[in-house]
């Protein structure tokens, strides 16, 4: 296995002066939705966390593995669908399971409807989570289902949002305001994800154990999609089988619309892809067209009720940290602690969490209240060690949010993957929501849920990934949704 040093990759500044000006294909959007209506394509995004909506609107969200709700998702032409599997937070035989389960089940769904069905692997855009496993056991189970398997995987992490693109096959993500190699970032530290790598091609084959070699991993280079078009992109797909990895530079949705015109080529002549993806890929495979941030009337479709909101936050990423740091130092919130060594304890557990409960529905009757899990992070020996620790933290966030409900909070936040997660699947009881867009242009999602707890129906519940924007975006978002009240 090769890794590049961060000190023998190339500025980004020099990656991108090489690279060719931007090329913008004429109506690509509307040629992917026709490409749709007239295949009767459908898109499945399983989503490892919660947050992967976050440059989507009017798309489905199911929390539950049942292939009623994912028909429902899907039931017209050209429909997009997010099934939330939550595997970041699960072991990794557990995510192949469930990947391998409901893959399999959607498989079955584009048989009796006689219509193609797209899935894409959205994970996280700084490379977190268990990427090779799961894009193999999406791979297995159509092998199960439909007798044969991918040609390709495309590799797309991008998230141009939150400042994280591929260029020179190396993905960069924004640091403090400047682009920097991803292996060297804090997330490459990942207690249970940790990865050296910056180039992909490198990174599929630390990932793969060595299974894959670099020079075994294909590439569409910016070159490729800016001087050659969708021509040159099927071209290159075509030349990869037997379920290859391909890495996808991209720096723009345009350089996305032309690789998906391509993919769309490719398929026509008997091609098949499954893709791993940061947020920005569903949206150009969707065919979706941009969407400002949302007015008071799309949060409140029905009148603001009024009343105070509930900020819950969960993720012990670094840039967390200091947002929830910002949000206090704001002010306007009554702020509340779940210490985690406490919960970790047998002994101290449940009164701990009996008793913050008990404070945060008091609190609810005058104030928007910050509810945070303490920050210095405490780790497991191992990997799985560090995702069973999580899982306890969230299950304690989980019993404070449900006994939060009959303090009946007008809007709810959540900060951190698993911990949106949890908060809408156990805390709420969400089963379907809206995805109805974002609070700030390309990242924070908020849902309608559709079918959840009775005092959860209708409630905006903003989704907010724990590692996206600046030291002041969760006080901001705050403050947005505080600025629609009446």
């Amino acid at each position: 296995m090769t890794t590049v040093p961060s000190d023998d990759v190339p500025s980004a500044a020099d990656v991108l002066a090489a690279a060719p000006p931007v090329r913008v294909e004429p109506d690509a959007r509307q040629r992917i939705r026709a490409s749709h209506a007239r295949t009767g394509r459908r898109i499945a995004v399983l989503d490892d966390d919660p947050t992967g909506s976050q440059t989507v609107h009017d798309v489905s969200v199911v929390t539950v593995f049942e292939e009623a709700e994912y028909a429902a998702g899907l039931a017209t032409a050209g429909a997009t669908c997010f099934i939330l599997t939550n595997t970041r937070s699960l072991s990794e035989s557990s995510a192949v399971g469930l990947n391998q389960s409901v893959a399999g089940s959607l498989f079955q769904l584009g048989a009796r409807l006689g219509a193609p069905i797209e899935i894409i692997s959205r994970g996280d855009s700084t490379l977190r989570g268990h990427i090779v496993a799961e894009i193999h056991a999406i791979d297995a189970a159509r092998r199960t289902v439909t007798g044969s398997g991918y040609d390709a995987v495309l590799l797309v992490p991008a998230y141009f949002e939150a400042g994280r693109f591929t260029a020179g096959d190396i993905h960069w993500a924004n640091v403090a305001g400047a682009p920097v190699p991803v292996g060297a970032s804090e997330f490459a530290r990942d207690a249970t994800f940790g990865y050296a790598s910056s180039n992909l091609r490198d990174f599929v084959a630390e990932k793969s154990g060595g299974a894959v070699t670099a020079d075994e991993v294909g590439s569409i280079s910016l070159e490729d999609i800016r001087l050659g078009g969708p021509n040159r992109v099927a071209e290159i797909l075509g030349g990869v089988s037997d379920g290859g990895f391909v890495v996808v530079n991209a720096t723009d949705y345009a350089d996305l619309e032309i690789v998906v015109l391509g993919v769309l080529d490719a398929e026509q002549r008997g091609r098949s892809f499954v893709y791993r993806t940061g947020p920005s890929f569903p949206r150009v495979l969707a065919g979706l067209e941009p969407q400002g941030p949302l007015t008071s009337a799309r949060i409140w479709p029905e009148g603001n009720p009024g009343g105070h909101g509930l900020v819950v936050v969960g993720s012990h990423v670094g840039l967390t940290s200091r947002q929830v740091t910002a949000a206090r130092e704001r002010g306007g919130l009554t702020e509340i602690e779940l210490h985690v060594p406490t919960l970790i304890d047998p002994r101290r557990r449940d009164a701990h969490i009996a008793g913050i409960g008990r404070q945060v529905a008091a609190a609810l009757a005058s104030s928007d209240v910050l509810l945070f899990t303490s920050r210095t992070l405490v780790r497991g020996g191992d990997p799985d060690d560090s995702l069973a620790l999580a899982r306890n933290v969230s299950a304690a966030v989980i019993d404070v949010v449900r006994n939060s409900l009959v303090a009946k909070p007008s809007w709810i936040v959540a900060k951190g993957g698993i911990t949106s997660h949890d908060v809408a699947v156990r805390g709420l009881d969400i089963r379907r929501a809206e995805v109805v867009g974002q609070l700030l242009p390309g990242m924070v999602s908020l849902f309608h849920p559709v079918e959840a707890a009775p005092e959860a129906v209708g409630v905006p519940y903003v989704v907010f990934a724990g590692n996206v924007g600046d030291e002041n975006t969760l006080a901001d978002v705050i403050d947005l949704v505080r600025a629609h009240h009446p």
